[in-house]
């Protein structure tokens, strides 16, 4: 698996991360999922740095391969987090506001397509970088038909569907997480925690040696105040 897929598989991780902390109520809990989202994101700023070195390596052996570079110009990068998105029989359509965007050259604004993702870098817009990294699109596109226009204060892009089928949802995780508040007939007259619990074994059983050090602390603090509240004489 190479950088930019390890990247993909990452950004997917910290998405659902972020979808459980906003779930999430116990503080105990928040502390565990912010730990693991955290230790995601040094791992994605890691992987943008090699992937950063090794375009730096091509440039410099002349090497044009068709590769965004995660910043490319002075000034700070701006992680895309607001947009808006709805479709055509045909496209895919997501709009991403920013001011002046259409003021700057065309050739500050790059887009790549694959079939299930897309960038955007828009560099130099008032002396910062925006980038947008969409992974696990709901459908394939066809990246070689897929464009972007610039509009006033506005980066339309514009995803090619492979297959002319409406989408529910623009990415994979969104779908997964709608899925997942379903009520199903075998849980519906379960305990509400038998699910956050499920999901805190999930991350044990995946975790590296500090997460499962962190969940398990977490777990003896939580059964040893239970057990305080038991034995109290009323």
């Amino acid at each position: 698996m190479d950088i930019k897929e390890q990247n993909a598989q990452l950004q997917s991780d910290l998405d659902e991360v972020n979808v459980l902390l906003e779930k999430a109520v116990r503080k105990r809990v928040q502390d565990v999922l912010t730990a693991e989202k955290k230790k995601i994101e040094r791992e994605i700023l890691n992987k943008q740095q090699q992937q950063q070195h090794q375009l730096l390596k091509q440039k410099d052996s002349g090497d044009s391969e068709k590769t965004l570079l995660p910043s490319t110009s002075r000034g700070y990068t701006v992680k895309i987090n607001n947009y808006g998105w709805d479709q055509s029989d045909k496209f895919v359509k997501i709009y991403i506001t920013l001011n002046g965007v259409h003021k700057i050259p065309a050739d500050n604004i790059q887009t790549n397509f694959t079939e299930r993702s897309f960038e955007v870098l828009v560099k130099d817009l008032e002396g910062k970088n925006y980038q947008m990294n969409i992974n696990n699109l709901l459908s394939a596109i066809d990246a070689e038909e897929s464009f972007r226009k610039v509009k006033t204060d506005m980066v339309l892009v514009m995803c090619k569907k492979k297959t002319q089928q409406k989408w529910e949802f623009l990415t994979q995780v969104e779908k997964k997480t709608n899925d997942k508040k379903k009520p199903s007939a075998d849980t519906a007259d379960t305990d509400p925690s038998d699910g956050l619990m499920n999901i805190l074994k999930k991350m044990y059983d995946e975790g590296n040696d500090e997460m499962k050090r962190t969940i398990n602390k977490a777990w003896s603090e939580s059964r040893e105040k239970q057990n305080k509240v038991e034995n109290m004489d009323f």
